[in-house]
């Protein structure tokens, strides 16, 4: 908890250093617009990376979308000039907000497959089900414990979590099933990454803005999951992925991935490392943006995403006969 109020104060000073610098443009679109690109050009954590892999250059970027503006252009105008601006990005934690619209930017799930029948999931965890917190779980009939958990925004008790691995503590090991899970609290993956490590475990590092440059960052500071002080799970994981694992999410994998039995299964996720900050342009629009950068534990980007140990992939044709074939993968894993 002592790390969130760390980040929490860092962002806080930000916050305040970004305020104003703000005041210095005016409301009007060429404002506004320099007011954006300014931000983004002295806040956002990954520009240096970001021009490297996409081949993009910020600075010229300012000019391309300038030539769109006029002094006369309505605000529906100026949003969507503002949001292909951001977009330029490739950032799922880039948003332009207004009552207009919200800005974004999903690619990185739209632009694949997308891995997952949640009715076929149904399917497998059956009726009688058991439910605790966000978690929900049965027994496969091979004797395989199934977990699904859908987003990182739903709760998980500790005493719901000792009490699903004690009823499954009997079978031969486990899916847990995060096909997805675009994210939210990290409280949450810390709370579940600690049942599955009996030992410390370096699992990345934070970096934090500490200027104006693009490369002002403070030196990584080390991110350890500690085991907890209870029940813990002791036997074969497969954690199932696809690209719409994003954001906790993709830090869960991250942890996960460093665990000892664990088996990373599906497709890349679909990236977010950049914890998400907020600030406000002159005419009021609120933009969210990535203002500090997380890596694994060889210090590598995990912005795009993180590659699974073990492909694979929805067989739609046999989906439609009642059959997951990642489900089916896992289970055969499992088995060995």
């Amino acid at each position: 908890m002592n790390r969130f109020l760390a980040i929490l104060a860092l962002l806080l000073l930000m916050l305040t250093s970004c305020q104003k610098s703000d005041y210095d443009f005016d409301d009007t679109p060429q404002g506004n617009l320099d007011a954006l690109w300014q931000l983004i050009d002295e806040r956002y954590c990954f520009l240096s990376y970001k021009e490297e892999v996409l081949g993009m250059s910020w600075a010229d970027i300012r000019g391309k979308y300038s030539g769109k503006l006029n002094a006369d252009m309505s605000r529906v105008q100026l949003f969507e000039v503002l949001c292909q601006m951001l977009s330029e990005l490739k950032d799922g934690h880039v948003n332009l907000s207004t009552s207009l619209d919200m800005g974004r930017n999903w690619s990185w799930k739209e632009d694949y497959p997308e891995n997952l029948n949640t009715e076929l999931r149904q399917q497998y965890l059956g009726t009688d089900y058991h439910i605790g917190s966000g978690l929900r779980y049965t027994i496969l009939p091979d004797n395989i414990a199934y977990v699904v958990y859908e987003s990182f925004s739903q709760s998980i008790g500790e005493g719901n979590l000792s009490d699903m691995i004690a009823y499954l503590q009997l079978c031969n090991g486990m899916i847990l099933d995060i096909r997805g899970n675009g994210g939210g609290d990290l409280s949450n993956v810390e709370i579940l990454s600690r049942r599955f490590t009996n030992e410390k475990v370096l699992v990345g590092y934070t970096c934090y803005k500490t200027g104006k440059g693009h490369d002002d960052f403070s030196e990584p500071r080390a991110e350890y999951v500690e085991p907890y002080d209870g029940i813990r799970w002791q036997k074969p994981v497969v954690l199932l992925t696809n690209r719409s694992c994003y954001s906790a999410a993709n830090t869960f994998v991250r942890n996960m991935k460093e665990m000892p039995l664990v088996t990373i299964m599906g497709d890349q996720t679909g990236g977010g490392s950049g914890l998400p900050f907020t600030s406000e342009l002159p005419i009021g629009w609120s933009v969210r943006f990535s203002a500090s950068p997380s890596f694994d534990a060889k210090m590598q980007q995990i912005e795009f995403g993180i590659e699974p140990d073990v492909s694979a992939s929805l067989d739609e044709a046999k989906a439609a006969d009642g059959i997951d074939t990642m489900i089916e993968q896992a289970r055969e894993l499992l088995k060995k």
